[in-house]
């Protein structure tokens, strides 16, 4: 057997030269040395947190509702203590509050008014209304009290979407800053942002992969559960390729970059998480347009309180406990933690508006390859030919096909270890493009190929040969002689069946559909093994688009994907979901991506998207009941406006605390 040019100690990771092939330890290596690795590992824990941090997150922390905020509770708890501490003229009381409804009210009511100019009429124009008519009647606290509200729901709103959003924070955090870039005259450190693509980097024992590339030198395993959910260490060695983000393992491997870091795999994450975080979704449009109608509502109310009382004071009290802070609150914070759960889940959402969507599609539509099955051939029927045993051929050929990186090989040796067979070393070994894999195993000449090339270079007669069925194959030879036929079919997921049969009862799709470009026998080969009766074979992307488009007029439309010919069809139907190991132009054209290549991650798509509405829904409307059920005792005179303020206040927070469960993973997120 050859033997592997990287040489691998159990103590200790080794360097090799890649002109030389030689050796030399790591500790001992001229510019790295053991201080560079502990430097290495230093530089992902020490560094300064500021330098990592969102700097939209960073900036809610010192915006102008923080200090308005600050400025009304310096006010109210100044008013209180001359109030009841402090023998004080009656206006001497009064002025901390004129200067909050100044300083702090004045802002709040340019902002609405640019609103209102732009035809914006929101439910926070209440609160508006609100401070200008207690500054009119002199219910200087009443209108403290509802800037504090105003400003302070603000503040709240960032600090709750900041706390759904810690998966943000986790990514910028985790990936180094620096990478050791190897030079002409050794090992050098460099700023992430200089690495380019062809450079060679050195990835240390338990350090982070800075940038997306495939590995020269080193046999080692790398953690990729953080980018894919999966929780294997995967193994690593000359042509592998590696992801941004990934933890290296026990042995240091040497890579060459493939991508700039801007555009590695980590990057484009963050990016995508960041860009769904400002996204406004068609839920909290909806949360708009529940406002406009609520807010005149509200004012009707409050005129006929005063019409009806006489009292400009109720007129106030209806429209400080009116002010409905939930609405503007609960949706925005129940997507931003819907969001954070499905990244959690290793589900990606680059369109907020796909969570709201999801309930609405009953129609599902399926690429085949990579989606309903492992894109991974399976070997599925083996036709030997006279004079030979079935398991002695497959030692055979598996003892070659170890050294071969077709992806026929793969299934082929998943085989051997089914019965349990030693495998023997294979040597004159030979792969010439096109023409299959040939070598000697225990001094029989073995010959794995298409059945034109057997015919054309062997004595193998074509009429010996079984008829050609569907799905892939392969013809053996062993000493010139045909042995056999081994046939293979894209093995469906475990998961595929049972997920498609649950699809109607549980999550209201009326129909599914296999949009596959493969052959129509391939197709319906599937189809008939998940239980798919609507199949569509053979059709190019531009075909696949026409039936995607047809589809949803009738009906909204899910399609699932993850090759790159599945982007404009993703982009086509209502939601897009991709599976984002294959193609980042697939991933580009989705809403959502599932990274870890699983059914059963939709399905905790589709449970957390569903969560998601129920907690929004529940949050924003029960928050209105309250201040509706509010209204009518302010409008009765039984609650004044400082009293109505602090309830509303209470309504906030509690419907704040029931749109954070919408970040809380429940026990379970799948039903199948």
């Amino acid at each position: 057997m050859k033997t592997d040019t990287v040489t691998r100690k159990k103590n200790g990771a080794e360097e090799m030269d890649l002109k030389s092939g030689k050796t030399t330890p790591i500790s001992q290596n001229t510019g790295v040395g053991k201080s560079a690795v502990s430097n290495a590992a230093k530089f992902r824990t020490d560094e300064s947190t500021e330098s990592k941090e969102d700097p939209h997150l960073k900036k809610d922390r010192f915006s102008k509702e923080n200090i308005i905020v600050f400025i009304t509770l310096l006010g109210i708890g100044l008013h209180l203590a001359l109030r009841y501490f402090v023998a004080s003229p009656p206006f001497t009381i009064q002025l901390p509050l004129i200067a909050v409804l100044v300083l702090c009210g004045l802002p709040l009511i340019y902002d609405l008014a640019l609103k209102a100019a732009h035809q914006e009429f929101g439910s926070d124009l209440l609160a508006g209304i609100s401070i200008i008519t207690s500054a009119i009647l002199g219910e200087y606290l009443a209108g403290s009290l509802v800037v504090l509200m105003l400003s302070g729901g603000r503040v709240m709103e960032s600090y709750a979407v900041r706390k759904a959003s810690s998966v943000l924070e986790a990514l910028a955090k985790r990936m180094p800053n620096i990478a050791h870039k190897k030079m002409p005259a050794g090992t050098t450190d460099v700023p992430l942002k200089e690495i380019a693509i062809g450079d060679v980097l050195f990835i240390y024992p338990h350090e982070i992969c800075p940038v997306d590339g495939v590995v020269v030198q080193g046999h080692s395993t790398m953690d990729e559960s953080y980018l894919t959910g999966e929780p294997f260490n995967i193994s690593k060695a000359p042509g592998s390729d590696v992801l941004s983000g990934a933890l290296n393992g026990d042995v240091a491997i040497t890579i060459e970059a493939t991508k700039l870091a801007v555009d590695s795999r980590y990057a484009n994450i963050t990016k995508v998480m960041r860009s769904a975080q400002q996204h406004r979704p068609q839920i909290r449009r909806l949360g708009d347009q529940l406002g406009a109608i609520y807010t005149p509502v509200a004012v009707a109310a409050a005129l006929a309180a005063w019409f009806l009382s006489g009292d400009p004071i109720r007129f106030l009290a209806v429209l400080v406990i009116a002010t409905p802070c939930p609405l503007l609150i609960a949706i925005p914070v129940s997507i931003i933690g819907s969001i954070s759960l499905a990244a959690k889940r290793g589900i990606i959402i680059k369109d907020p508006s796909v969570l709201e969507q999801i309930e609405t599609c009953h129609t599902i539509i399926f690429d085949k390859t990579g989606t309903l099955t492992y894109g991974i051939p399976d070997l599925t029927g083996e036709i030997i030919g006279p004079g030979f045993d079935g398991r002695t051929v497959l030692k055979l050929v598996a003892s070659l096909e170890q050294y071969s990186k077709h992806p026929l090989a793969r299934a082929i040796l998943a085989a051997a270890r089914k019965l349990d067979l030693h495998l023997e070393e294979a040597t004159e070994i030979s792969e010439p493009p096109g023409r299959g894999l040939e070598g000697t195993v225990l001094g029989r000449k073995v010959r794995v190929t298409n059945r034109h090339n057997l015919v054309e270079e062997t004595r193998v007669d074509e009429g010996s040969l079984p008829p050609q069925s569907t799905g892939l194959e392969c013809a053996i030879a062993v000493d010139g002689a045909y042995a056999a036929i081994y046939r293979f079919h894209d093995a469906p997921r475990s998961e595929s069946k049972p997920f498609i049969a649950h699809l109607g009862y549980k999550h209201q799709f009326n129909k599914v559909m296999l949009l596959s470009g493969d052959r129509e026998s391939e197709t319906q080969y599937l189809a008939g093994l998940v239980g798919i009766k609507a199949v569509h074979a053979s059709k190019s992307p531009e075909e696949k688009v026409t039936i995607v488009r047809e589809e949803t007029r009738a009906a909204k439309t899910l399609f699932l994907g993850d090759g790159i010919n599945d982007a404009p069809a993703l982009m086509t139907a209502t939601v897009g979901i991709a599976f984002g190991q294959n193609s980042d132009i697939t991933t580009e054209a989705a809403g959502a991506v599932i990274m870890d290549a699983s059914l059963a991650r939709v399905d905790e798509f589709f449970h957390i998207s569903r969560r998601m509405r129920s907690v929004a829904l529940q949050s924003a409307i029960g928050g209105m009941a309250l201040s509706a059920l509010g209204m009518i005792f302010a409008a009765s005179g039984y609650l004044p406006p400082v009293g109505g303020a602090i309830a509303q206040e209470i309504i906030d927070v509690l419907a704040i605390a029931n749109a954070l469960r919408a970040a809380i993973p429940p026990k379970t997120l799948i039903d199948f």
